[in-house]
């Protein structure tokens, strides 16, 4: 059977460093997907996922139960990804094209990739508050409540920044998101958040 994440963390901060391993296996690739998403650069991205994953290791006993574990696992994803773009803003950075080429899409794999390659370029256009916002919502589906506990903003404002950041991604991508987009607007219909 397959211990749930509170057992798992209730066991980790009794120091039992196997649940502890087996807790950041599970949410590792979550983790790197919320860093890689904030970082454009894939070796900062990968730097940053090490910084959160050490930072939950040794945080792991502050760990208070008020949110889901995976909460808080993004806030601090989120802060060490932001924490890599804050040191990487100090080097030079490489010119790179004004934006994503137009990918005609589909459902086939090689498609479905182009579009998910298409978003993370887009993203890299997004301001690092909107685009944060955005994968946040949109990558690891956190209603506004959980992103504005996250980001330790009020609720308003995480709507408004998800706002401007789907904006900002809709022009980047030619106007409009490409089918099989991953970058998800769950929210068209309902989103009570």
């Amino acid at each position: 059977m397959r211990d749930d994440d509170a057992s798992l963390v209730q066991r980790a901060t009794g120091g039992d460093r196997r649940a502890l391993e087996v807790l950041l296996e599970r949410h590792a690739d979550r983790i790197h997907a919320v860093c890689r998403r904030i970082v454009a650069h894939p070796e900062d991205a990968l730097d940053a996922t090490q910084e959160a994953m050490i930072a939950i290791a040794r945080g792991i006993t502050r760990f208070d139960g008020r949110a889901a574990f995976s909460t808080w696992c993004y806030r601090i994803a989120t802060n060490a990804a932001l924490d890599e773009l804050r040191r990487t803003r100090r080097r030079p950075v490489p010119a790179h094209p004004d934006g994503p080429e137009q990918v005609a899409t589909g459902s086939a794999p090689d498609d479905i990739v182009a579009a998910r390659l298409d978003v993370d370029a887009a993203l890299q256009h997004v301001p690092e508050e909107f685009r944060v916002a955005v994968v946040l919502r949109d990558l690891c589906d956190l209603d506004y409540a959980e992103i504005a506990e996250v980001l330790d903003v009020p609720p308003g404002t995480v709507r408004s920044r998800i706002s401007r950041g789907r904006a900002i991604l809709v022009e980047r991508l030619g106007g409009s998101p490409p089918s099989g987009n991953p970058v998800a607007t769950s929210e068209r219909q309902n989103d009570d958040g």
